[in-house]
């Protein structure tokens, strides 16, 4: 399997973005230290500061599950006290072990396959 990318949309809550900001550095930081086979984990909030959507890309739909579980405590912090309304949506095909870990944490993501794609230019 080729490289595994997700999007994960989340809703701040109301008075508490100073609080998703700290908390969302502390994902970043268990990411980087921890991960290996997380390509891109990018942060995006809304100019309003109310949502926010991160971009992530792994080496493979496996490394997803060992991601989730790096930031497990620190996610449940930030959908506990700063954040709700969590979709996720996955682009590319999954992995049995990935598909059985969703099932197992009651994870529905919106899922897409591949209708097209442009190619890298060749350099010449």
């Amino acid at each position: 399997m080729s490289r595994f990318e997700v999007r994960a949309r989340i809703k701040v809550r109301d008075g508490q973005l100073e609080g998703f900001k700290r908390q969302a550095a502390e994902m970043m930081r268990l990411t980087r230290e921890l991960d290996t086979g997380t390509l891109a984990y990018d942060w995006y909030l809304s100019e309003d500061g109310t949502q926010c959507e991160v971009r992530e890309e792994y080496v493979d739909p496996d490394a997803l599950i060992d991601h989730a579980m790096h930031v497990r405590e620190a996610r449940d912090v930030m959908f506990e006290e700063f954040a709700y309304d969590h979709r996720m949506f996955f682009y590319g095909e999954t992995s049995p072990a990935l598909d059985a870990f969703t099932q197992k944490i009651g994870l529905e993501p919106t899922r897409f396959t591949t209708l097209q794609a442009l190619e890298p230019l060749a350099i010449r």
